[in-house]
C-alpha cells in the first residue's frame, strides 16, 4: 500500500486502465499517509476521507465498466482553500472571514469532479493569500516536508507540503505574484503558472491564475487537460482551445534560451541558488541550445508601485470589517494593509500603472527567446513561522522579483527542481515561455527533467 503513494498520476491512470491498480487501494493509501503526517505538516483543510472513499468506489466501478469520466478519473487530488467547493466555507486563510458554505464549485473544482478525480480535501493558505509562507490566523502553521522547521512557501502552502509529502499526485494552487511557483520551488515540485486566462477562475482578477502543483511535468500536463476547459464565470479567460498537454520532452537543440540572474531589484540571489541555475543553463547549452544573458528589467518603482496598489486593494476590501473581525487578521497582514492609509488617488493610480510597465518590460526582455531561465526565489526557505524571507511588512515583496513580472505579462511560467542547498533544500529553476504557449513550455520543462542531475529521494 505504501508504494502506491509514490506513483504519479499518469502511472495511476495506466494502472486503472490495465486493472493492476484500484482507485480504492490508492485512496486508502493516501488516507493512511495523511493520517501519519498531517499532525506535523498541517497541509489540509476540510479533509474528507469518507467522501474520498465513496468517490474512489464509484471510480472503480467506472473503470471496471470501461467508462471513466475523464483523464484523471480516480486520481487523488487537493484544491487550495480559496477555490470554492460546494458546501465548504472559504476562510481565505484568515480568522477574520465568516464561515459561510460555498454555494457551488469553482471552475477548477467543477472540472475535476466532472473528470472523476477524487478530492481528498482542501489545502491551507495564509491570510488572504498574501504571504510566502503557511502562517495563518485561521489554519495551523503549515511546514515544509524537506525540513519541518522551515516554511513550505506560499501562498499555496498546504498544496506544496501535501505534494512533496505524497498525499496525492495532483494539487491545484493559485498564483498572483508567485504563489504556485515559490512553494513549488522550495518543495522540489513542478509548479505551473499558466498563461493568464488559460485556466478559468472565479472571481477573475488581473494577474490571478490557478494551476497544477505536481511531481512531474507530465502530471502537470495531465492536470492542465482538465483545468483548461472553459467556464463562463471567468470573463477574462482565453477562448476555448484544443491544446496538446502531453508534455513530451521538447527538442533542446536550437532553442534560444535566456539566462536571467539579476532581476533588477529585490533580494540578491544567494550563491547556491545562482550556481544551480547556471548549471541548468549549461545543461541546456550542452544539449544544443543557444544561451544568452537577459538584462535586469524590474525597477524599484515597479515593485513599490505594485505593492502600494495591492495594499490599497486590501484596505478597500477590509474597510467594512467590524472591529472584532479586523482584530483577528494576522498582525503582519494588518500592518501591511495599513501601509496604504493616507495614499492619494494619484499615488494609487501610479501604482496601478506599474502593472502595464512591468508587462511591457517583461515581454520586451523575453522576446528574443523561446524560454527564459531564472531562479524562482533568490533565497532558501526561512523559518516556518516567518511571513516571508524578509519577515518585514514594510518590505514584503523583495523575494518575488523573478516571479511577479510574469503574472503581469500573462506569460506561462513553470518551476522545476534544479538542485539542492548544502542543507538539502530544493532549489527551484523557473522557466518562462511565450504567451499562450503553455504546452510548449511544459515540453521544455520535461526536457529539462532529463537533463538535470539525479534527484534526491522525496522526504518523509
Amino acid at each position: 500500500m505504501s508504494d502506491l503513494i509514490e506513483l504519479n498520476a499518469t502511472e495511476l491512470v495506466e494502472g486503472y486502465r490495465g486493472g493492476t491498480v484500484s482507485p480504492v487501494q490508492v485512496i486508502e493509501a493516501a488516507i493512511a499517509r495523511i493520517e501519519e503526517l498531517e499532525p506535523t505538516l498541517c497541509a489540509l483543510y476540510a479533509f474528507d476521507p469518507e467522501g474520498a472513499l465513496a468517490a474512489a468506489r464509484a471510480s472503480a466501478r467506472r473503470w471496471l465498466a470501461g467508462s471513466p469520466l475523464g483523464p484523471v478519473d480516480g486520481v487523488p487530488c487537493t484544491l487550495k482553500e480559496n477555490i470554492a467547493t460546494a458546501g465548504t466555507p472559504i476562510p481565505l486563510g484568515t480568522a477574520a472571514s465568516e464561515l459561510v458554505p460555498a454555494s457551488a464549485d469553482g471552475p477548477a473544482a467543477a472540472r475535476l469532479r466532472e473528470s472523476g478525480a477524487v478530492l481528498l480535501g482542501k489545502t491551507t493558505m495564509p491570510d488572504y493569500g498574501m504571504l510566502t509562507s503557511g502562517l495563518s490566523s485561521f489554519h495551523p502553521l503549515a511546514r515544509n516536508p524537506w525540513d519541518t522547521t522551515r516554511t513550505p512557501g506560499g501562498s499555496s502552502a498546504g498544496a506544496a507540503a501535501a505534494a512533496a509529502a505524497r498525499y496525492a499526485p495532483l494539487h491545484v494552487g493559485t498564483d498572483i505574484g508567485g504563489s504556485i511557483r515559490l512553494p513549488a520551488g522550495w518543495c522540489g515540485l513542478v509548479g505551473l503558472k499558466p498563461s493568464f486566462g488559460r485556466v478559468p477562475v472565479d472571481p477573475p482578477y488581473p494577474g490571478r491564475v490557478a494551476g497544477p502543483m505536481t511531481r512531474t511535468a507530465a502530471d502537470a500536463g495531465l492536470l492542465m487537460r482538465v483545468l483548461s476547459r472553459p467556464d463562463s464565470r471567468d470573463h477574462l479567460s482565453l477562448p476555448p482551445a484544443e491544446l496538446d498537454f502531453a508534455a513530451d520532452p521538447a527538442e533542446v537543440a536550437g532553442l534560444r534560451v535566456g539566462l536571467h540572474l539579476d532581476a533588477g531589484t529585490g533580494l540578491a540571489v544567494a550563491p547556491e541558488v545562482a550556481a544551480a541555475v547556471r548549471a541548468a543553463a549549461i545543461a541546456f547549452e550542452r544539449a544544443g541550445a543557444v544561451v544568452e544573458p537577459v538584462e535586469p528589467f524590474l525597477t524599484r518603482e515597479m515593485l513599490d508601485g505594485l505593492d502600494l496598489f495591492w495594499r490599497t486593494r486590501f484596505l478597500a476590501d477590509t474597510a467594512e470589517l467590524p472591529p472584532q473581525r479586523w482584530e483577528r487578521i494576522l498582525p503582519y497582514i494588518a500592518d501591511w494593509v495599513r501601509g496604504a492609509e493616507g495614499a492619494s488617488g494619484v499615488q494609487v493610480y501610479r501604482g496601478f500603472a506599474q502593472i502595464d510597465a512591468i508587462s511591457v518590460a517583461a515581454l520586451r526582455a523575453c522576446a528574443p527567446f523561446d524560454v527564459v531561465l531564472s531562479p524562482v526565489c533568490p533565497v532558501q526557505p526561512p523559518p516556518a513561522d516567518w511571513a516571508s524571507p524578509t519577515n518585514d511588512p514594510d518590505a514584503p515583496f523583495e523575494h518575488i522579483a523573478f516571479t511577479v513580472p510574469y503574472n503581469m505579462s500573462g506569460q506561462p511560467s513553470v518551476t522545476v527542481n534544479c538542485g539542492y542547498t548544502t542543507g538539502g533544500q530544493p532549489i527551484g529553476l523557473q522557466l518562462t515561455g511565450r504567451r499562450f504557449d503553455d504546452p510548449g513550455l511544459l515540453r521544455v520543462a520535461a526536457a529539462y527533467e532529463r537533463l538535470r542531475p539525479a534527484q534526491h529521494p522525496w522526504p518523509l
